[in-house]
């Protein structure tokens, strides 16, 4: 492996390792972040929706401003256009869901029971064109009967599909988080 290294068992070109090694401190700042807010919705159990929806809000606006960053400072060859275009997205977000938090609230909780609905109809569909092929297609089934029943929930009672919501968000949060620390951690070693 002369042209390229490991980090995190993906193969990177030197020069992008180089670039990558030479802006940790960005990966560390969107973990850290990612890590606060999660921390933050779990330390809070009374937290209301418009709570959770204004983290998100200012989570995804630090987010965005650090990936315009990343994406004017990189150094890395080729183009990082869709590095610019991630960091206008979370602004963009971020400054929606402070104007509109109810909105997005109502938003967010929608396109969750609606992919919910959608994934589960097409396991159905899916398990019945393959009952011939394969054994136990009930499972399938099933699952995609429990995601229908998720979706149809949280329409008929958004308050606690946002109470379930805030708890993984939070957990997903953490968890990309210290993901990404600990490669900003490594990436430090190659500065």
């Amino acid at each position: 492996m002369s042209q390229a290294q490991s980090v995190g068992g993906t193969l990177v070109a030197p020069v992008l390792l180089h670039a990558l090694a030479k802006n940790w401190w960005l990966l560390l700042l969107r973990g850290i972040a990612a890590v606060v807010f999660g921390v933050l919705a779990f330390a809070w159990p009374g937290l209301t929706l418009l709570m959770l929806i204004l983290l998100y809000g200012a989570f995804a606006l630090t987010d965005g401003v650090i990936a315009i960053i990343a994406a004017i400072k990189g150094g890395a060859p080729g183009p990082r256009w869709w590095l610019a275009i991630v960091g206008i997205l979370g602004i963009a977000v971020g400054a929606f869901t402070f104007t509109l938090p109810g909105m997005t609230a109502l938003i967010l909780l929608f396109t969750i029971a609606g992919w919910a609905v959608a994934i589960g109809v097409l396991q159905i569909i899916g398990a019945i064109r393959l009952r011939k092929e394969i054994d136990n297609e009930w499972l399938l089934i099933l699952s995609g009967v429990i995601s229908v029943l998720f979706g149809l929930a949280i329409v008929y009672n958004p308050g606690a599909g946002a109470l379930g919501l805030v708890w993984v968000i939070a957990m997903y949060a953490i968890i990309a988080g210290v993901l990404y620390i600990g490669l900003a951690l490594r990436l430090k070693k190659h500065a």
